[in-house]
């Protein structure tokens, strides 16, 4: 039998995953990590009630249930302050992201930064052999080459290879899966034939850090933040207080069309997402969507639906699970964000960890910042990399 760290979170597919592992004979050892969250209070649109702004992954109740949770498996359990990494590796870059004209996905730089590599080193440093998360993704050998493999998980609709295909070869070595073979209806059965609390606990979609899934209110609230933040000015031991040139504050700048003609102002770039229709506070004959960020221009650019289709797109940040870079190109299903369905395309691998997509058949509304993944194998349904779209 192995040790285990166990990622808790509070909810459902993390609890049963330690019971599973439990019930199997594993000596298992559950760890919430706890998150960096805005400062201050925030009012509640539904009732006007100010409340503490909390991080979703590991707020109070969260923090309850998974004490809850350990204590009925009986395993140790710790709560571990990561605050300052997560601030500097998934939120900083999250509001840079946004203000250069990028959607981000911040949990691929959370699994990859976070989760596999802090919470990894953390559960090595305790002599464990695993880290158990509670991800829907199957992870096996490669019959052949001996390779480590991330695959889909055996549940479409639950499917989070999408947000793994971040891991390399060691972080997959040290990974395990438990609820690989169920799907979502499954764990919700098992908790409660445990008698489990969380078993109809609703889960959370939104960005764990944003409060009321407003990242516009973030950026607002954020940026105001920033810009009164000490700076250290070089000199050693020195710091001065004020604004800040060392971030970026979004701007106002012009709305165009495809011919460049000017049609109105936007109120900053960080505000707005490719395809977006509703709010550029333009009036025109027919509707018009956000084909373009331009973060050199500082500009919007506008089209009908029609341009949002594209064939070809660049693709950086290469990864490949495998950790062996194509020289060729190579047909592969890509997948352009968590829950669209894969396409079949060519791939062709360029200069400085970038690779060109063609899509066989156009797709609408392709996202700069959003991940690329590639899916291929004997099955088709093996990670064979990805990257962030340009």
């Amino acid at each position: 039998m192995a040790r285990i760290v166990v990622a808790m979170s509070g909810g459902v597919d993390s609890s049963v995953a330690a019971a599973l592992l439990k019930e199997q004979g594993h000596e298992i050892i559950g760890i919430m990590l706890r998150l960096w969250s805005e400062p201050g209070v925030i009012e509640d649109e539904d009732n006007g009630v100010e409340r503490v702004v909390q991080n979703k992954c590991c707020s109070l109740e969260a923090v309850d249930d998974a004490r809850r949770v350990a204590r009925m498996l009986d395993m140790p359990f710790y709560l571990v302050n990561v605050e300052e990494e997560f601030k500097n590796k998934i939120v900083d870059p999250f509001y840079e992201d946004y203000v250069a004209g990028r959607t981000p996905n911040p949990c691929l730089t959370c699994n990859r930064h976070i989760r596999f590599t802090v919470l990894l080193n953390r559960a090595l440093a305790l002599d464990a052999d695993y880290l158990a998360t509670g991800h829907y993704v199957r992870v096996d050998d490669h019959p052949v080459t001996g390779k480590r493999r991330l695959r889909r998980g055996i549940d479409p609709d639950k499917d989070q290879s999408y947000v793994l295909h971040v891991l390399n070869q060691y972080q997959l070595a040290h990974a395990c899966f438990p609820l690989c073979g169920y799907t979502k209806p499954q764990v919700r059965a098992m908790a409660a034939e445990r008698g489990m609390r969380v078993a109809t606990k609703a889960e959370s979609q939104e960005i764990c850090f944003v409060a009321q899934n407003d990242y516009r209110g973030f950026i607002d609230r954020y940026a105001e933040t920033k810009m009164h933040e000490p700076v250290t000015t070089g000199i050693a031991g020195g710091t001065h207080a004020g604004t800040t040139s060392l971030i970026t504050i979004p701007r106002p700048g012009p709305i165009v069309d495809q011919q460049g003609k000017l049609l109105g102002r936007h109120r900053g770039l960080a505000y707005y997402t490719i395809g977006q229709r509703k709010g550029l506070g333009i009036t025109s004959t027919e509707p018009l969507h956000v084909l373009k960020i331009d973060a050199d221009r500082n500009a919007l650019i506008v089209g009908p639906a029609i341009a949002l289709e594209q064939r070809e797109f660049i693709v950086g940040k290469i990864h490949y699970t495998s950790g062996e870079v194509p020289t060729q190109p190579f047909e592969a299903l890509v997948r352009v964000r968590y829950k669209a369905l894969e396409q079949p395309a060519l791939i062709t691998p360029l200069v400085e960890d970038r690779v060109k997509v063609q899509l066989v058949q156009p797709q609408r509304a392709i996202t700069p910042g959003q991940a690329a993944v590639f899916y291929g194998g004997e099955d088709g349904d093996e990670v064979l990399g990805g990257g962030i779209i340009v």
